[in-house]
C-alpha cells in the first residue's frame, strides 16, 4: 500500500502492519493520547487503510505507554477554537465538514480490539467503544465525563446503551463517574481483565487468535452482526450482507485442510 494512504511520519498516529494485524498506535503520551483533530484526521486515515488492505484480518487500536489509553477531546485545543470561534460546524456531530472518528472505527469492516488501559475518558472511551472488542488492563479508570462539561457524549449516549444494560447506561452518563476495570467487566463493557503488565501480550495473542481464521468469515460475522442486530430475528436470518463464505475457495480450503490434518492456507477469496 502507497505511503499516500498512511499517516504521515511525523503524525502522533503509528500504523505497522505484520502478520496480518494491523496496529494503530495513538503516540501521544505527554498528552494522555488526547485527540486532537490532527489526530482525529490521522487516526480515520490509518483504520481505512487497515479497512482496504487485503492483508489486514484484524485491527488493534491502542495508545503509547503512560498515564491511559485516550482521555479524549484535547480541551486545550478546543479552547483555543472556541475562543477563535472556529468550532461552528464542525462541533456538530456527525455533521460538518470532517468525518466523526468513532463512526469511522465503528464501520471498519474487520475485527477491531481496543487496549485500554489507565485513563480511558470522554472520546477516549467512546474510541474504545467503537471497537467490538475492548480488553482492559487492572488499571483502567473508564468513564463519560461529558455532562461535567457541558458536551454531550452523542456517540456513547447511543452505544453504550447496546453495549451495557440501559440502566448502568443512564448511571454512567448522569453521574459522569469512572469505574475501574472489574467493574467495567462486570457491567460487560470490557471483555477481560489482565495486568498491567501482561495487556500488550494479551492483545496480540487474542489477535492472532482471531488472524489464523478465515478472513471472510470473520468479516461476514460482523457485516452480519452489525447490521441484523437491530432487526427482528426473520429478517436477520435472511440477510446476506459481507462477503459469503459459502461460495468462496477458503471454504473448499478449509474443509480440504480439516481432513488432510494441516494449518488451511486462506487466500479471502
Amino acid at each position: 500500500m502507497s505511503e499516500h494512504h498512511l499517516p504521515a511520519a511525523d503524525s502522533f498516529v503509528r500504523y505497522a502492519v505484520a502478520d496480518h494485524v494491523a496496529t494503530i498506535t495513538i503516540d501521544r503520551a505527554e498528552r494522555v493520547n488526547a485527540l486532537s483533530l490532527a489526530v482525529m484526521d490521522d487516526l480515520i486515515t490509518a483504520i481505512e487503510a487497515a479497512d482496504i488492505d487485503p492483508e489486514v484480518r484484524v485491527v488493534v487500536l491502542q495508545g503509547a505507554d503512560g498515564k491511559g489509553f485516550c482521555v479524549g477531546r484535547d480541551l486545550i485545543e478546543t479552547r483555543e477554537l472556541d475562543v477563535r470561534a472556529r468550532l461552528q460546524r464542525d462541533a456538530l456531530q456527525m455533521r460538518g465538514t470532517r468525518r466523526n472518528i468513532f463512526e469511522a472505527v465503528l464501520e471498519c469492516g474487520k475485527p477491531t480490539v481496543a487496549a485500554v488501559f489507565g485513563f480511558t475518558l470522554g472520546g477516549g472511551a467512546e474510541l474504545a467503544l467503537a471497537c467490538d472488542v475492548r480488553i482492559a488492563a487492572d488499571d483502567l479508570q473508564i468513564g463519560f465525563p461529558e455532562a461535567t462539561l457541558g458536551l454531550g457524549a452523542n456517540f456513547a449516549s447511543q452505544v453504550l446503551p447496546r453495549v451495557i444494560s440501559l440502566p448502568a447506561a443512564f448511571d454512567l452518563l448522569y453521574t459522569a463517574r469512572r469505574v475501574g476495570a472489574h467493574e467495567a467487566r462486570a457491567l460487560s463493557l470490557v471483555n477481560e481483565v489482565v495486568p498491567r503488565s501482561e495487556l500488550a501480550r494479551r492483545v496480540a495473542e487474542w489477535a492472532a487468535s482471531v488472524a489464523r481464521n478465515a478472513p471472510l468469515s470473520t468479516r461476514r460475522y460482523k457485516a452480519m452482526i452489525t447490521k441484523g442486530r437491530d432487526l427482528p430475528l426473520a429478517a436477520a436470518l435472511r440477510l446476506d450482507v459481507g462477503p459469503n463464505p459459502y461460495l468462496s475457495e477458503d471454504r473448499l480450503e478449509g474443509v480440504a485442510a480439516w481432513t488432510q490434518k494441516r494449518e488451511p492456507q486462506w487466500k479471502a477469496r
